[in-house]
């Protein structure tokens, strides 16, 4: 039991090492890989390139797959151009292997414990502290190789477990269809489990590397990874729109389809990784040499393999994504009708870095959704039918309950990622976004104010504006319309290329104008041009619009981190 707690608790190491040091890495270059993952994916081979940097980068195919079924979900990339990311990334996550071989020809452990020495310094400098973690998670996962490693070889070589562990591998030994099957099942479901490969390739080159397991048949279990791999991507897609459910099983089916080749040319394929390794099945090695060997012929595989691979489906990306489409077909729905969230999923081993990407993108959503229901309150305005006007309002206060709803759901996100150790960067983007979304529902609330206003109106048959007041409540509407349409450019691109003195101009020409009707209307309500009760219902309506031009200021400020005085 001792020894199965050191194995467990060596992977664990080994797994919050590559987690942190990947998290590290997104924050230290997150923002300019989300922006080349975006723009160089113009065709298939620069997207390739792309997710083969991007992967080597993060250390993580899983975070690279993530960003890929976000941009696709967002329709900033293609099917087509996020299988050639996909390809690239498998590409990509081979280094890890390389590094985690290091562990069986060199003791590592001399590099661990400055490496933590250092990282607790950096970290205690806030201006380095990305950089501690960097090497606190590297530490980490070179700690959990080298005590995986040591725990290996000690449970072969302790006469109280090497009994027990080769009973246990014994049938694994011979090399047979269904042997190979089975081990490809069972690395298939533990990279599942664990949702991340790189500690089932670490817990197979242990095995192969002490003996316990032939290589050839660990192989098998190098293949189970690739597919299990892939199921993280598809379980955060599952309630996404029909786009990202694509690009996430693009995932599962390209490797899918490197496997089953690999099975039937297993023998030659492996056979050519051993003559390039210079590895002898048949030779009795030293006990280290042969750790050495087998660690390396593992990483050459998991190389040969997914370069292979990659090379043989490149040419036909466009065919396996008309496949896909074919597979997954879109639901048969009201996209605009359809209340749920979009971009924000219940993923897994998901970092901060893309979360906050995920709540971006559905708060841009939000805006355009709010946007929407202020063109219904616009069409109410003019609606003469009284069915129609029923169906419309009741339309109008749906999306109402819809701003809240997502407002509530987004500000629970955001809290569970501010949980998360964030830089303050970071947190500042988690405060300025919850604010966006409580100013983006206060859209809705004026929407809805005005929609009873409006339902006010109809209602009382004698209450009925003139030529003019309509003009004036177009106007206004038409303005507190460009000032939505202004902040939705904003939240849909890069603030560096914002003019914030735009959305200032319409707020004051907004102002301007409320208090030019105020002024205008009790004069005309003094004149008898029509009732009190009128000019009361004309104003609540261009009060509303006036409140709704403050809303989109405050979401601007937000997002920008500007305040008007600081313009004006």
């Amino acid at each position: 039991m001792w020894i199965v707690f050191k194995l467990l608790g060596s992977l664990a190491l080994l797994m919050f090492g590559m987690k942190s040091m990947s998290e590290a890495l997104q924050k230290l270059a997150g923002p300019q890989l989300r922006h080349l993952l975006g723009a160089m994916t113009t065709n298939r081979l620069t997207g390739m390139l792309t997710g083969m940097f991007v992967t080597a980068v993060v250390q993580s195919s899983t975070a690279t797959a993530l960003m890929t079924v976000s941009f696709v979900n967002a329709g900033m990339i293609t099917l087509v151009q996020a299988i050639s990311v996909v390809m690239g990334a498998h590409i990509g996550t081979t280094v890890t292997a390389w590094f985690m071989s290091l562990a069986f020809w060199l003791n590592i452990t001399d590099f661990v414990y400055p490496a933590f020495f250092l990282g607790i310094i950096l970290i205690y400098m806030k201006s380095r502290r990305i950089i501690g973690d960097l090497l606190f998670g590297a530490a980490f996962l070179f700690l959990g190789l080298s005590t995986l490693k040591v725990t290996g070889f000690d449970m072969v070589q302790d006469p109280s477990t090497s009994v027990v562990v080769n009973q246990l591998f014994e049938g694994f030994n011979d090399i047979t269809f269904w042997n190979a099957l089975l081990l490809l099942i069972v690395g298939t479901v533990l990279t599942l489990c664990v949702q991340s490969s790189a500690a089932i390739m670490a817990l197979t080159m242990m095995l192969c590397a002490t003996g316990v397991l032939p290589v050839e048949q660990g192989i098998m279990l190098v293949l189970g990874e690739n597919i299990g791999t892939t199921m993280t991507a598809i379980i955060v897609a599952a309630k996404a729109n029909v786009h990202a459910r694509r690009a996430a099983f693009a995932h599962f089916v390209v490797n899918t389809i490197g496997v089953t080749w690999a099975l039937i040319f297993l023998k030659p394929f492996f056979g050519l990784v051993c003559h390039i390794t210079g590895f002898d099945g048949s030779m009795n090695y030293p006990p280290a040499e042969y750790a050495v060997k087998a660690s390396v012929v593992l990483a050459c595989y998991h190389t040969a393999f997914n370069i292979a691979n990659t090379l043989l489906q490149i040419s036909f990306v466009q065919y396996i994504g008309r496949f896909i489409c074919w597979i997954i077909k879109p639901k048969k729905i009201d996209e605009e009708e359809d209340f749920r969230l979009h971009f924000i999923q219940s993923g897994i081993m998901k970092t901060p870095e893309l979360s906050i990407l995920e709540a971006q993108k559905e708060i841009r959503s939000f805006a355009e959704r709010m946007q929407r229901m202020f063109g219904m309150v616009r069409e109410l305005l003019i609606e003469k039918d009284e069915q129609k006007f029923a169906k419309q309002y009741a339309r109008i206060e749906k999306y109402e309950g819809l701003s809240d709803n997502m407002e509530i759901e987004i500000a629970k996100y955001l809290d569970q990622v501010g949980d998360a150790h964030l830089s303050d960067d970071t947190k500042a983007k988690i405060r300025a976004m919850l604010r966006e979304i409580s100013e983006l529902e206060s859209i809705g609330d004026a929407c809805l104010n005005m929609a009873r206003t409006i339902s006010r109106k109809a209602q009382s048959k004698q209450d009925h504006f003139t030529e003019k007041q309509y003009d004036h409540i177009h106007q206004m509407m038409e303005l507190a319309n460009q000032a939505i349409t202004h902040m939705n450019h904003l939240l849909g691109g890069r603030k560096d290329s914002y003019d914030v003195n735009r959305t200032y101009n319409i707020e004051h020409e907004i102002n301007n104008f409320r208090n030019q009707l105020k002024r205008q209307n009790i004069n005309d309500i003094n004149n008898h041009l029509y009732t009190y009760a009128v000019g009361t219902i004309y104003m609540d309506l261009i009060n509303e619009c006036e409140k709704l031009g403050d809303y989109v200021v405050n979401v601007v400020e937000a997002r920008t981190g500007t305040r008007q005085k600081d313009n004006y």
